[in-house]
């Protein structure tokens, strides 16, 4: 007999984006004030509530028409309050309710529901249930064949389960459904429909997996010959295949991005063409092909090229020179020049082809200057190194149908400047070979001259570049392995050795100040004397620059500091007692010259790599047969000069007292000290002269006097190159007077004023000029009449 079911009141929850079953536990979260306030009240109660979803999340406040019809009564097992402020709840599922009406939605919801009951009685339908179970266990097991991460242990109860309803609660609560489906599951009655309906969904679930299954396979096949960052979009268009779709939207925004920005570009219209074709090609293409990524990568470096941004110059002469004046110490002949340069350009703003080299030993500063002259005149600063270049692609770049292409380093600099008209620092250009690939020498013609580089073709980028705005300053050790053309297009100036008085300026102003910021010292936590910085160039030092003075100075920094933080002292004072003690012994000592006057030892003047240095030269003669021997690494010039030197000395042998046969009686030993040094020049030629007449003669020669000059064999005295260096060696050397040929007069000025001050200069002609301020004042020999008419006769005859 039938019996009628009544209705209940109760709480009701509203819930969304989840369906609970019957005989299923479940965890959810509460938000809602009013959701809460029903929770608590069924807790007060039976701890019975009525559980329904929402047919939409969005509303907050859901009535009656919002709700689904059938639910399920819970039991709440657990309530708990997170820190977060959300109410966590742990439900199982009794039975399942249909919502007859809302009584009351405040201050929480208030339901009249009826029981729902399921139709437990399967009599003569035993069969057909067999059947259902047996097609939704083959479904599910090919369901866990593609899901993921599926349990084995599922997957075993699953197939052994006997009872429907315990296999239908089993598979809804571990199949991820949607809320309407799961909603007409729970709404349906009859097992053998509510399984059937889940063989319906789980079967469906199994296409889908499936068909995404295929477009993955699709995606793989496609990204055989395709790079590994075009994955995504590679799927995007397989799935597009699959709806039907296309990526015309896409193109277009790419096409219309691109046209943008070439129609602002402020180049000729052919250029322009060739852009807008590209682009036109790009828009027929797959976006996944290997063609389209090199047309996008050329379209985006040109466009990233500076074409129409420029800085202003700086013009003011007066502030630019404080500038180049406070980052470095003289190098007054590439200051006046770019001083000239920003004057000239004040008067004609529009000027082009305005090209330095500067060349120089290594550590004198030509590449810090670069980046001070970018910095006095405002322009951006780029710096090049050519040290190695071999290829000409590097220059002029590669083209871009070759894999892995990229613009030349020219072009690279002008992308990384961000300005049409920044500075470029060529570096070690003397550096560059060239080989199988190319001369890249060849390669900067083009760069570098004015009447070209307005229109400069890199290989990449294919259509014209205007360099002409660039400010470009080369740098080189020699100039002589530059080939002559690229030398023709340069300004050479010419970046000599620092003498002492310079590095010593250099280091107490620039090197000292740095080192001690870059080690944490401040100034009164290291004094370093005067004295101790002259010891420090000539004793530990020997070079062109100050490279090594700088380190040497950050070793007293280190040094000092060790002391300072072990507590030993506050500060330290380094001074010409207590250097050894901080930098070791002394590694190159004073030059031993001679003290007194004597005979056939001169002071002669050197040129190095590293500065000037005193080179003496010995003279003996002894009885023999004529020979001439030269000893102390000397090169073939240097052994011509001797050569010179003898014939010239057997011209004026009368005017000194020398036997006029000594040629044939004599055996001569000319020598330079520190024989493992190597030594060529023509330079030397006064002093071998001077040397061979004191020995001859047996007069002695002045200890303070140095010279240097090339002779020639009537006695002319030649100029000479480095007469900077060399006169500051020689005051370095204690000399009081100096003999220099009479045609260096005018590089005087170039001559520290320190040196001129404490100098004797002597202006020779000719090698007797000389003679007469070496050698020491001696009577000149009584000659008999008749003796003096024999040599007066041979003469004649011999002329």
């Amino acid at each position: 007999m039938k019996t009628k079911l009544e209705d209940i009141t109760m709480p009701a929850l509203a819930i969304r984006g989840l369906v609970i079953f019957p005989n299923v536990v479940v965890h959810f979260d509460v938000t809602r004030e009013t959701s809460e306030a029903a929770l608590r009240a069924a807790m007060n109660d039976n701890k019975l509530i009525f559980i329904t979803s929402q047919r939409d999340d969005c509303f907050d406040e859901p009535d009656i028409n919002d709700l689904y019809q059938v639910g399920v009564v819970a039991e709440i097992r657990q309530m708990l309050k997170g820190t977060d402020n959300v109410l966590r709840v742990l439900a199982e599922g009794k039975y399942r309710a249909k919502l007859i009406d809302i009584l009351q939605y405040e201050p929480y919801l208030v339901a009249n529901v009826r029981e729902f009951p399921e139709i437990k009685r399967i009599g003569s339908d035993e069969i057909e249930i067999e059947a259902v179970m047996r097609a939704i266990k083959q479904a599910f097991y090919q369901y866990a064949t593609v899901m993921p991460r599926m349990p084995k242990e599922l997957t075993s109860s699953v197939m052994k389960e006997t009872d429907p309803f315990k296999l239908f609660d089993v598979l809804v609560f571990n199949i991820p459904l949607a809320v309407d489906d799961k909603e007409m599951l729970l709404e349906e009655s009859h097992i053998i429909s509510r399984l059937g309906m889940l063989l319906a969904m789980i079967s469906r679930e199994v296409e889908v997996i499936d068909i995404e299954r295929n477009i993955q396979e699709k995606v793989r096949q496609q990204l055989d010959n395709t790079q590994k960052e075009y994955y995504l979009r590679a799927q995007m268009k397989a799935i597009a295949n699959q709806l039907g779709e296309s990526e015309e939207d896409e193109y277009q925004e790419d096409y219309d991005e691109y046209s943008e920005k070439i129609q602002a570009l402020d180049i000729d219209e052919e250029s322009k063409e060739k852009l807008f074709r590209e682009v036109d090609r790009l828009n027929k293409m797959s976006s996944a092909s290997q063609d389209a990524f090199v047309i996008r990568n050329y379209l985006d470096n040109v466009l990233e090229l500076p074409w129409n941004i420029s800085t202003k110059d700086k013009t003011d002469v007066k502030k630019v020179k404080e500038v180049l004046d406070k980052d470095h110490y003289g190098l007054d002949k590439v200051k006046e020049r770019i001083l000239e340069n920003i004057a000239v350009r004040e008067l004609k703003p529009d000027i082009k082809g305005q090209i330095i080299c500067l060349v120089g030993p290594p550590g004198v500063g030509k590449t810090s200057i670069g980046k001070s002259i970018a910095r006095a005149m405002g322009r951006k600063y780029q710096r090049i190194s050519l040290g190695g270049v071999r290829d000409e692609s590097d220059i002029r770049g590669h083209r871009k149908t070759y894999v892995g292409a990229m613009p030349g380093r020219i072009i690279n600099a002008m992308k990384l400047a961000g300005s049409k008209n920044p500075l470029i620092l060529l570096d070690e250009i003397d550096k560059m070979t060239h080989d199988m690939r190319g001369d890249p020498s060849s390669a900067l013609l083009e760069v570098l001259d004015s009447e070209q580089n307005s229109a400069f073709r890199d290989h990449y980028i294919e259509i014209p570049f205007d360099l002409s705005n660039v400010l470009f300053v080369t740098t080189a050790n020699t100039t002589q392995t530059i080939d002559s053309p690229l030398l023709d297009r340069m300004d050479v100036i010419e970046l000599t050795s620092y003498t002492r008085e310079e590095k010593f300026h250099i280091a107490k102003e620039h090197l000292v100040p740095k080192q001690l910021k870059a080690n944490g010292l401040k100034s009164t936590m290291l004094k370093i004397s005067d004295d101790a910085l002259y010891i420090i160039i000539d004793n530990y030092t020997r070079e062109a620059g100050v490279r090594s003075l700088e380190r040497k100075i950050a070793s007293l920094c280190r040094k000092a500091a060790k002391i300072i933080v072990n507590g030993e002292k506050k500060s330290v004072r380094i001074g010409s007692r207590n250097i050894e003690e901080f930098l070791g012994v002394k590694k190159y000592l004073d030059d031993d010259l001679a003290k007194k006057n004597e005979i056939g030892i001169v002071n002669g003047l050197a040129w190095t790599s590293v500065g000037g240095v005193i080179m003496p030269l010995e003279a003996s003669v002894f009885d023999g047969k004529g020979v001439i021997e030269t000893t102390g690494s000397l090169g073939d010039v240097m052994k011509e000069s001797a050569k010179i030197a003898v014939s010239y000395v057997r011209s004026i042998a009368d005017k000194y007292g020398i036997s006029g046969d000594f040629y044939k009686e004599k055996d001569i030993h000319i020598h330079a000290p520190e024989g493992a040094t190597p030594k060529d020049g023509p330079s030397a030629g006064v002093t071998m002269t001077t040397a061979l007449v004191s020995a001859l003669a047996n007069i002695p020669v002045k200890h303070d006097v140095a010279m240097t000059g090339e002779i020639t064999l009537h006695g002319k005295v030649l100029p000479i190159g480095g007469l900077r260096e060399k006169t500051m060696a020689a005051y370095k050397a204690g000399m009081k007077t100096v003999v220099i040929p009479v045609g260096n007069k005018s590089d005087l000025e170039e001559v520290d004023s320190v040196v001129k001050d404490n100098i004797n200069f002597v202006y020779a002609e000719k090698i007797t000029d000389v003679l007469d301020v070496a050698l020491e004042k001696k009577e000149p020999r009584y000659i008999k009449p008749k003796h003096r008419d024999e040599i007066s006769k041979r003469h004649t005859v011999s002329s």
